[in-house]
């Protein structure tokens, strides 16, 4: 997508960072790819081997490069998960396929980075509980499925309750809103949340989906969150972090609004949020 590209350049030309702040991904061995998904799955993937149903199911064709595509982005959120651990906080510029499960790829979701990325950081990095935080507009049910008996992930989604996927999986908390939410409603229901998560769960680590697929604008998430609201989402959820001091992953989810400006620069709001607070 086109905002892949747009969103450093903007970042750089503004000044909310330099050029050497952006690292280039290393697609991530297949050894820790088969720590989360299916060998049998992931092999037929690899090889192209899919069914034609189960291409269907991902929304795209398949090629040597998206795979390629994918097991990057993957490298990408592992290598933002050990540099968090050090800084405080990392950016995916893309990333949160929360769609993907262990055996299958659905809506623009061949593999799962957050879950792969949670699962480096449990069996590699000595972290004990990890908290997902997938404030994207579409349910993390592939991530939700993933984590569903592991006691040390816990996975929180607030979503659009009539969007994508049609049938939900449980996370271990989800919070489903009706088209048309405003600002209001929204960040006072991540307020009376949010807080009591952390205090509840005390993750060790945090993952945020902070897609821009909740603002009005955006043709696909029926939510009716301006630019401002969603910058005051993400302003909540990372100063939450910083507060408690918690590393926290960012991908950057979802976002499909008309205007590519529109995407961009929500977008830009979160990362310039974390300069503010961490930089």
């Amino acid at each position: 997508m086109l905002k892949y590209e747009l969103l450093p350049e903007q970042l750089i030309r503004e000044g909310t960072i330099a050029e050497e702040s952006i690292f280039a991904p290393i697609p991530l061995p297949d050894k820790y790819i088969l720590e989360t998904h299916c060998a049998a799955y992931y092999q037929r993937l690899v090889q192209g081997q899919l069914t034609r149903q189960e291409e269907r199911a991902t929304g795209f064709p398949w090629s040597e490069q998206l795979v390629q595509r994918e097991v990057t982005i993957l490298g990408g959120t592992v290598q933002c998960a050990k540099l968090a651990r050090h800084t405080g906080v990392a950016l995916n510029v893309a990333g949160g396929t929360h769609h993907a499960f262990a055996d299958r790829g659905e809506g623009f979701c061949l593999l799962n980075d957050q879950a792969v990325a949670a699962n480096y950081l449990l069996q590699h990095e000595g972290i004990g509980k990890v908290l997902i935080v997938d404030l994207d507009v579409h349910q993390g049910n592939g991530t939700a499925a993933l984590f569903r008996y592991e006691p040390r992930v816990f996975t929180f989604s607030m979503h659009g309750a009539r969007n994508y996927p049609a049938r939900k999986e449980h996370s271990d908390l989800d919070l489903a809103l009706p088209d048309g939410t405003d600002d209001a409603t929204y960040l006072k229901l991540l307020h009376e949340t949010l807080p009591r998560l952390l205090d509840e769960v005390q993750p060790e680590f945090v993952f945020y989906l902070a897609g821009v697929d909740v603002l009005g604008t955006d043709k696909l998430g029926h939510l009716g969150l301006t630019r401002e609201g969603c910058r005051q989402r993400d302003r909540f959820v990372l100063e939450l972090c910083h507060r408690y001091q918690l590393p926290v992953v960012v991908c950057m989810g979802g976002g499909y609004s008309e205007r590519i400006s529109d995407i961009v620069e929500a977008h830009a709001n979160t990362f310039r949020l974390a300069r503010e607070l961490w930089f």
